[in-house]
């Protein structure tokens, strides 16, 4: 019984990563976002260098183009949901696999398998680009500190995507869930800066973003990156467990 789940498990986390590799929206997403992150690189390091930066500024400016990166991954995450409602592509999944709860939690799965790397490669680019431009000023270079960055930069972008995966899976439709999250992160959550200064903190970007942000002689960061992991978890498990309950109970 025990190799006969495995092997059940096995069989429905490679089917969806099939799907998700040949659907040819989140190929281009993918490397739709890689290019805007280089052109983003190149324009935050020509100005870095008007600036003079230094090493650590150098560190911020490779990272600079997170705050926008985010809405490809976000896409990323919606897409891979919803993309089987657009044509009603749903009914063939669960009539394939009727086991609801394991067939869209392999998904996740699948979808973080996808993401890890993608994110990796994309933030890596970035702080590559600026290191290369921006070498002569770097003095003091810590290879340590740029991976911890690094490290929670891809750790941000990977739960962000599959936020928004378990958000895609409650609106079943794209365009209500693209409003929702793009406007939460873009529009909602930087007009709570004066008005929840506190709670703000907790909020999944805001938590997020310590995760690759190192702290600065001017201002602590509130969380550190390992507690800024944890909410941001809390978070993606919330809305991933919700998505799984309603999945589970409403109809294709």
């Amino acid at each position: 019984m025990r190799v006969s789940s495995c092997r059940k498990i096995t069989q429905i986390l490679r089917a969806e990563l099939d799907k998700l590799v040949t659907l040819p929206w989140i190929c281009l997403t993918i490397m739709g976002t890689f290019i805007l992150n280089l052109f983003l690189a190149a324009t935050f390091t020509s100005a870095g260098l008007q600036a003079a930066a230094g090493t650590q500024s150098m560190l911020n400016i490779g990272l600079a183009s997170m705050r926008y990166l985010q809405a490809g991954f976000i896409i990323l995450g919606i897409l891979a949901t919803c993309s089987e409602y657009t044509g009603g592509q749903i009914r063939t999944t669960l009539t394939t696999i009727p086991w609801r709860g394991f067939q869209l939690s392999m998904k996740y799965l699948a979808l973080a398998v996808i993401t890890l790397p993608a994110a990796f490669i994309i933030a890596a680019s970035g702080i590559l680009y600026t290191f290369i431009m921006m070498r002569d000023t770097a003095v003091g270079f810590e290879i340590d500190t740029i991976i911890e960055a690094l490290v929670g930069a891809t750790g941000y972008l990977t739960l962000t995507t599959l936020l928004s995966a378990a958000m895609g899976a409650l609106f079943r439709r794209t365009t209500p869930a693209l409003v929702v999250l793009l406007g939460y992160y873009f529009v909602v959550s930087p007009l709570t800066i004066d008005f929840l200064p506190k709670f703000r903190s907790y909020f999944p970007d805001t938590a997020g973003s310590y995760m690759y942000i190192p702290p600065s002689a001017d201002e602590i960061n509130v969380l550190t990156p390992i507690q800024a992991t944890g909410v941001l978890m809390l978070w993606t498990l919330i809305f991933i467990t919700a998505a799984i309950v309603f999945y589970r109970r409403r109809d294709a």
